[in-house]
């Protein structure tokens, strides 16, 4: 698949006919990435997590509850892509409403992953790290609220980046924890992540968490050459597998023959993570999707007899298990009794991740961190709730503090073959010293595929 920086210098006769092959390779495929193909104006093709509002397309989040549902307006990332020259086309497949890590949940059915159709290629955004890598997309929009572009970058071999929280519009993304939610680029390399970053960053006064800043170009100005103070996390890797530490330390043994400096330093335990996330997020959700009530959006329950009914119909017969599980989890935490003792301690937790982060960026340009604990599993191996959430372990910690983080294949499970995916982790606002990072580490490990088997 051309690359988006390639696609960049083509005719627009080039791109209509590159935008043909896609769908056709699109509708053949048996990946389960694309589910709808609609498109949206002229310009270079990029594929879009079924959260993004996209004017008269029908946007789902991957639930039968929106079922129906058609939006009345474009997001801002979707404004902003098309004055840069690029084109919304088709709608990734998701877990229902960004609420999982294998893409399991999609009201759709499972997404496969390239790699081995009998893993998962991870979530929320699987379908579009697995039309990315499968090469049915050049590039595509996801949404990480967890770990949901970096996790399925990951597994699937591609670049996931999650920006700093409020350097892109949240305006027209379908909401699940407002205060954790992101989107980024998944694309084939680190480049392509910038150009695509650099097109739908920047101020949005349609969105209050939105920041402030000049919108200086990353891509063009990357320095891959750039010596710089890596920390590594030494208690986070004892918990992943063998082929992740094994990994792990090659790529560390790569940067310090670039000529960085690592050092190395500890953390709370990710359990701490994990149990912070799960309590706000859940939090956040179930007041999100409380409008999701069969009369203002979507499907609607038949054969109800009363308002109350017909709330309780409609949620029950529109959202699926995780999805009620997490809404269930978000009302008990944020009830009479439980708000001091859960919610409120969390965000305590909180403010303590993020002073442990800011006091190693104090002595450090990046942090090297696994993405996931292992790598993809199969399709059903995940069933138990509690082992899903563990998956997350590594990338939930900066959308907590709302840090930059970017994905990128390092290496292939010498036992499966299938691709193994570290991140590296800025300061806040500081996306040029992570796409140096980035670019450097990209360059140094030259990864390439070992194939799909």
């Amino acid at each position: 698949m051309i690359t988006l920086k390639e696609a960049l210098s083509k005719t627009p006769e080039a791109i209509q006919t590159l935008r043909d092959e896609i769908m056709a390779a699109a509708q053949a495929s048996e990946l389960n990435a694309y589910i709808g193909f609609e498109q949206s104006g002229d310009g270079i093709p990029i594929l879009l997590k079924d959260n993004i509002q996209v004017k008269d397309w029908s946007v789902t989040s991957g639930s039968k509850i929106l079922q129906g549902y058609i939006a009345p307006y474009d997001a801002t990332v979707v404004k902003n892509l098309r004055a840069a020259g690029f084109a919304p086309f088709g709608r990734a497949n998701m877990d229902e409403f960004a609420m999982g890590s294998t893409t399991e949940s999609s009201y759709y059915g499972v997404t496969r992953n390239p790699r081995d159709p009998q893993c998962v290629p991870g979530g929320s955004s699987g379908g579009s790290a697995a039309a990315v890598a499968a090469g049915i997309a050049i590039a595509a929009l996801g949404s990480d609220t967890g770990g949901s572009i970096r996790q399925p970058a990951a597994y699937c071999g591609v670049v996931g980046f999650k920006p700093t929280y409020g350097r892109v519009s949240r305006y027209g993304l379908g909401a699940y924890a407002s205060s954790l939610d992101q989107i980024g680029p998944i694309t084939q390399n680190v480049e392509d992540a910038a150009i695509l970053y650099d097109a739908i960053k920047g101020h949005d006064p349609k969105d209050s968490t939105s920041a402030e800043f000049e919108k200086e170009p990353i891509f063009g100005h990357i320095d891959p050459t750039r010596k710089l103070t890596i920390a590594v996390i030494d208690n986070y890797i004892d918990e992943a597998d063998s082929a992740i530490q094994d990994a792990f330390a090659r790529t560390v043994e790569t940067l310090e023959a670039a000529g960085h400096t690592i050092i190395h330093r500890e953390m709370t335990n990710t359990k701490y993570d994990i149990a912070t996330y799960y309590i706000l997020a859940t939090a956040e959700a179930a007041t999100n999707l409380a409008r999701y009530d069969g009369v203002r959006y979507g499907r609607r329950a038949e054969g109800v007899t009363s308002t109350e009914e017909l709330f309780f119909k409609t949620r029950s017969e529109g959202f699926g298990e995780e999805v009620k599980r997490r809404i269930l989890l978000g009302n008990f935490v944020l009830s009479s009794g439980y708000y001091d003792a859960y919610y409120l301690k969390a965000q305590k937790v909180r403010h303590l991740i993020r002073d442990e982060y800011n006091a190693i960026f104090e002595e450090a340009d990046l942090i090297l961190s696994p993405v996931a604990p292992s790598v993809a599993p199969k399709i059903g191996e995940l069933a138990d709730p509690l082992e899903m959430y563990k998956s997350d372990m590594y990338t939930l910690g900066t959308n907590l503090v709302g840090l930059p983080a970017l994905s990128l294949p390092v290496a292939d499970d010498p036992e499966t073959g299938m691709p193994i995916g570290l991140q590296l982790i800025a300061k806040a606002f500081d996306e040029k010293t992570l796409f140096d990072g980035a670019l450097g580490l990209e360059q140094a490990v030259n990864y390439t595929t070992t194939g799909a088997h």
